[in-house]
């Protein structure tokens, strides 16, 4: 399967009704759909202030970090981590979304409003380690504190 097709599957997988989900990608003018966190993944939402630099970051020292959404206005990004990482979460200004949650999340591959893949999922399951992830936030944080370009 292609890239763009199994990351279809790998993301509609977690939906209470995959084939729905799929419909509403195909269907739904937004080109989005809502699926549940904590299933598969949850999503760190990082400030887009913070999070393009923690992007870079990451980028540096991983050939790909997992999942990454932007929303239109690059107020926020969500990267994509392993369930349960929400709920152990303890980082401020971070906002979390795992079990009990629902994402809005737009098709692999295609352009949406409101929200678009800056990492798109690739179908093998591929998420970012927090505890890397932590350490980007770190970096890329005290590089903002000292003035420095990412």
């Amino acid at each position: 399967m292609t890239g763009a097709k199994t990351a279809v599957e790998w993301l509609a997988s977690v939906a209470p009704d995959p084939e729905a989900c799929r419909w509403e990608w195909e269907r739904n003018p937004h080109g989005v759909a809502l699926l549940p966190a904590g299933r598969a993944w949850d999503v760190l939402i990082l400030p887009g202030e913070l999070g393009y630099p923690t992007l870079d970051v990451l980028t540096r020292v991983l050939d790909r970090p997992g999942p990454v959404l932007a929303d239109s206005g690059d107020d926020r990004m969500g990267f994509f981590v392993p369930p349960g990482t929400a709920a152990r979460w303890v980082g401020t200004g971070i906002r979390t979304a795992g079990s009990g949650t629902w994402i809005v999340v737009p098709h692999p591959g295609r352009a949406a409003r409101g929200v678009r893949w800056l990492v798109s999922p690739d179908g093998s399951g591929t998420l970012t380690d927090p505890a890397l992830l932590e350490l980007a936030l770190h970096e890329a944080a005290a590089q903002r504190a000292r003035g420095e370009e990412t």
